[in-house]
């Protein structure tokens, strides 16, 4: 793909930052689908929207942005520079979650849903977000099980 935007230069980059979106919605829609499924009630948040509460608002809010109990942050990288950059903000919602409270407590849980081939390229960025999240770290591949081994279950109807 390098190859293609060094020979067609901005016309390449322009076309592939208008999918960008496109593809990134993969992961998206594979929660959007997995909770829709399961009957779970959720909030996802627009893109620059901001939330009572959140500098940054989550990709998914559960139930709602009043009553925050699982947040859910998605992400489909090619590159370590932006793996990098929702890895910091998945540890900064994990810093959220503890204000003012014992760190078995937690405000709210929060989980993150990755692909790409961004996330692991630097193993020490994998190692955080495992932390941050307390292990929940669910791709592709293991989506299916994100109610299950979540607190989205709780909030599971059918």
């Amino acid at each position: 793909m390098l190859l293609y935007e060094r020979l067609l230069g901005r016309p390449f980059a322009g076309h592939r930052d208008s999918i960008s979106e496109l593809v990134g919605n993969i992961v998206e829609n594979a929660i959007e689908e997995v909770l829709s499924r399961t009957g779970i009630s959720f909030r996802k948040t627009r893109r620059a929207e901001s939330l009572p509460g959140f500098d940054q608002a989550p990709d998914f809010v559960i139930p709602n942005e009043y009553n925050p109990q699982v947040l859910v942050e998605a992400k489909l990288t090619e590159d370590d520079g932006t793996a990098r950059d929702k890895v910091t903000r998945v540890q900064h919602l994990g810093s959220l979650s503890l204000e003012g409270r014992a760190v078995d407590q937690p405000r709210f849980e929060v989980v993150a849903c990755i692909a790409g081939r961004g996330f692991g390229v630097r193993r020490q960025d994998m190692k955080k977000l495992l932390i941050a999240t307390r292990g929940k770290v669910f791709t592709m591949q293991n989506m299916h099980q994100l109610v299950q081994n979540t607190r989205l279950a709780e909030f599971r109807s059918r």
